[in-house]
């Protein structure tokens, strides 16, 4: 499978800031592994700032400590790419803004950095929206660190789309 182009990234963007206009809904982002991509395809499409509210680029621990309010407990016990550090990043993106939904990403781009338990290419998604509603996922792409980054985007922006449009698919 061939990684998406920036292109489609920005297509997609825009079906995903389509259906938050739709419903009067705005979005804040928190990327780590993807330092910002998500962020940067949204904010490609004109009239963004109607849905997009905010991005956090939270690289390091500190940063996702700090901008994010991700416990230490959470990134000691689970680690920085797991599922539970993903929801609490999107969960401190909701908390600190003023948007309805947010997604997280966290994982190993590579080409280093992989354990045998999260090799490169094991990314973890969390989507926060109304009501207090989580639902996280973990995918394995393969392919070089821009097309593990790549994937990762076309697939936050994929569900998020998903989830906006029906607003269940949070399970």
């Amino acid at each position: 499978m061939n990684p998406p182009d920036q292109a489609a990234l920005e297509a997609l963007a825009e079906q995903v800031g389509d259906a938050l206009r739709s419903q009067g809904l705005r979005l804040a982002t928190a990327e780590s592994c993807t330092g910002g991509w998500v962020s940067q395809c949204l904010t490609a499409v004109a009239g963004s700032s109607d849905w997009f509210e905010r991005g956090f680029v939270t690289y390091s621990n500190d940063a996702k400590q700090e901008m994010l309010g991700v416990p230490a407990e959470v990134l000691i016990r689970h680690g920085a790419v797991s599922e539970a550090t993903a929801v609490a990043m999107a969960n401190g993106a909701l908390a600190h803004s003023h948007a309805d939904w947010a997604l997280a990403i966290t994982g190993v781009a590579g080409p280093s950095g992989g354990s045998p338990e999260k090799p490169v290419g094991f990314v973890c998604f969390a989507w926060a929206g109304p009501a207090g509603a989580v639902a996280t996922s973990s995918r394995r792409f393969d392919g070089d660190r821009q097309s593990v980054r790549a994937q990762s985007v076309e697939f936050v922006l994929s569900e998020l789309r998903e989830r906006v449009k029906t607003m269940t698919a949070i399970s």
